[in-house]
């Protein structure tokens, strides 16, 4: 049953609603790993590892949303369930207990370049069957891309 019926040649949105759900789930993650180690992180770097966790959970946050309802307008319902996203991450397991500032941001930019390293995939992916959704992808991997040269600063 469609409730909202995609322009889209069904193999175009077959391939677009894979890459938009995976993003979904990705972004979601990444939002939930940040906000965990937000809440663990402790070390002399604390308040400024602490402060930049929350901006990668804003923006991780926003850009679900827009993939979501880019899904959505496609007529692909998104699925951003606990138990999708568990299985269907790119990003590993976050460890659990306080984690040092170093380690944190060690973990966001594995994260980070996990994410990215799957949008860029995205991007090349959504090319010719939909330039819309590319360009949604674009822009988040640019914004993740910004993250992750800062976290990358942070230890350097």
């Amino acid at each position: 049953m469609y409730v909202v019926k995609s322009p889209l040649a069904d193999a175009d949105l077959k391939t677009v609603a894979e890459a938009l759900q995976g993003a979904l789930v990705d972004l979601v993650d990444l939002s939930l790993v940040a906000k965990q180690i937000h809440w663990n992180v402790v070390g002399p770097r604390f308040r400024s590892v602490h402060l930049q966790l929350d901006e990668v959970v804003a923006s991780a946050r926003t850009h679900s949303d827009t993939v979501a309802e880019r899904a959505s307008a496609l007529g692909v319902p998104p699925d951003g369930r606990a138990a999708t996203v568990s299985s269907t991450s790119g990003i590993k397991t976050t460890p659990s207990g306080w984690i040092k500032d170093g380690d944190a941001v060690g973990a966001m930019v594995d994260a980070l370049g996990s994410v990215i390293t799957r949008m860029r995939e995205r991007v090349h992916t959504t090319e010719a069957p939909d330039p819309v959704s590319q360009d949604i992808f674009i822009q988040i991997t640019a914004d993740l891309e910004k993250h992750h040269w800062m976290f990358q600063a942070e230890n350097a």
